[in-house]
């Protein structure tokens, strides 16, 4: 993988550690975002992995619509009220 390349997807997989809100609820505490990440591939590994994961992706993908929903809702109404995005 191209190094740019590398460093962009790098970045956003921290965005979306960010997003989720860990770096605020483990009060930035590398150790205990390090400990859970290592539980989180150690439940994906496990016998119910895949049921985990079906899960996991479900929430996301909610959380995504729900996002992208809220930010259209917004642009429409800045596009309403003439409010600058």
């Amino acid at each position: 993988m191209d190094r740019r390349i590398r460093t962009r997807y790098l970045i956003e997989l921290g965005g979306l550690v960010a997003k989720a809100g860990l770096v605020d609820l483990f009060d930035d505490d590398r150790a205990i975002l390090y400990g859970a990440l290592i539980e989180l591939a150690t439940v994906a590994r496990g016998e119910q992995g895949a049921q985990a994961m079906t899960i996991w992706k479900r929430r996301g993908h909610r959380k995504f619509e729900a996002e992208a929903t809220a930010g259209d809702d917004a642009e429409s109404a800045n596009r309403t009220t003439g409010a600058a995005p």
